[in-house]
């Protein structure tokens, strides 16, 4: 870590010298201990070391940025004057800038050092776990490593940040067969802070599983009606991610295409929904204790009660717009849960489908969506009828969030975010 401390320090006095205003830097080390599955046998045990540096400085509010991974004297010294280059060239803005000085800190998060027998023990039994209770699935790769991180941040301003991270990262690609028939592809993943549960056990990977193994035989939906989606955790998170980014996020606000851009404290959502940015929640893995222009992070409500209560801004665009900075760069996400268990908001619904991956572009301006959904199940008078191949769902977003039949009691932790299952009506559902 010292080394690092003293890299960051040498960078930023190589800047000062040359007279710059503003700049912040980190310097980091990554140490990557990885085994890898291939057809269902282990096939690669590597560890991997990397360094980089990311230096960014605004002279006369002209923003200059370079990367890098190498952190020795000499290419630090080049990244100065490269960055110093870059940022002569551009046009002057007086929005840029970094956090003042505040509280500095030492932050270790998650489990930095590796034990990498037990990992290997629980991936050994992980694949055991899937053969004996998932006898169709295949596994086509798995990938299971633990990643040690040092970094060491310091801006001009005097911030000063020191962290050392690790964790266990677990990701399986797999499908389903019964002789020549099979599913399609489908990806399941957790991040870690400890080895004491059996990987099995973690995130949805029993759901996915036993989902995958009956969809190798899927039956195409016929007509086209108006229904109601059942989006689980793994599907949420992406609808949610896309909502989010493009009535919440920076670009959106910026240039003023946001139909949420006036729409602070006022609906937006229905009641029952409250969804909050939260790095610092115990349920998230080496979570954000920074953003990158320097200031603490802090965890915070995007919609409190139905009510849109932030926008997902950074330093620079609220300079610009006159609007109030994110407490947070994240997308650490979590969704209130429900009282009600899934099984019974299913057991209300008259027609729809279980979206088990969705495939589409980004939503327009005014909130249209279309994509296919995969790896999903059809749904009739309060009974999960049979799997089905690919059908298209479309709406609108705006709409969708404020059309919410219920919200589940469980949720789904993957180390990453907390999401319940999440049900709404109104959506047009077009089979053959």
């Amino acid at each position: 870590m010292e080394e690092l401390t003293s890299k960051a320090a040498l960078c930023l006095d190589l800047v000062k010298e040359k007279n710059i205003e503003k700049a912040f830097v980190s310097v980091s080390s990554r140490e990557v201990n990885e085994f890898n599955v291939d057809g269902g046998e282990f096939s690669l045990f590597r560890t991997l070391f990397d360094n980089a540096l990311s230096l960014t400085m605004y002279n006369a509010g002209r923003k200059g940025f370079v990367s890098l991974n190498r952190i020795d004297a000499a290419s630090i010294k080049a990244a100065v004057e490269s960055c110093a280059d870059v940022s002569e060239s551009s046009p002057p803005d007086p929005a840029w800038d970094i956090a003042p000085k505040g509280e500095n800190g030492d932050f270790v998060k998650g489990c930095p050092t590796p034990d990498i027998p037990a990992l290997f023990d629980r991936s050994k039994v992980f694949m055991a776990n899937i053969a004996e209770d998932y006898p169709a699935i295949i596994i086509e790769q798995m990938i299971i490593k633990h990643i040690k991180s040092k970094s060491a941040y310091q801006n001009t301003n005097g911030v000063i940040y020191n962290t050392v991270s690790g964790k266990n990262v677990v990701e399986v690609m797999f499908s389903a067969h019964e002789g020549e028939k099979s599913s399609s592809f489908y990806g399941s993943g957790v991040s870690i802070d400890s080895l004491d549960k059996p990987f099995i056990e973690l995130g949805t990977f029993r759901e996915d599983f036993e989902n995958i193994q009956k969809q190798v035989h899927t039956t195409p939906l016929e007509g086209k009606f108006t229904g109601t989606v059942v989006l689980p955790p793994q599907t949420l998170g992406g609808v949610l991610y896309v909502l989010l980014s493009n009535f919440c996020g920076d670009m959106s606000i910026l240039n003023g295409t946001s139909l949420w851009k006036d729409m602070i404290g006022k609906k937006v959502a229905d009641e029952k929904i409250t969804l909050s940015l939260s790095p610092l929640d115990g349920r998230v893995v080496c979570g954000e204790r920074f953003t990158s222009e320097g200031f603490r992070s802090e965890n915070y409500d995007i919609i409190k009660d139905g009510a849109l209560n932030s926008f997902m801004l950074s330093l620079y665009v609220a300079n610009k717009t006159g609007r109030t900075r994110a407490r947070n760069s994240s997308f650490n996400l979590i969704m209130a849960p429900g009282e009600k268990p899934i099984a019974e908001i299913i057991k209300g619904i008259d027609k729809g489908i279980i979206v088990g991956r969705l495939s589409g572009g980004d939503p327009g301006a005014n909130g249209e969506f279309a994509g296919v959904a995969k790896n999903s199940f059809y749904v009739e008078n309060g009974e999960i009828k049979h799997a089905i191949s690919e059908t298209m769902i479309s709406g609108n977003l705006l709409e969708l969030v404020k059309n919410l039949r219920g919200i589940s009691k469980e949720v789904s932790c993957d180390g990453d975010s907390v999401l319940p299952y999440a049900v709404f009506d109104n959506v047009t559902i077009s089979g053959k």
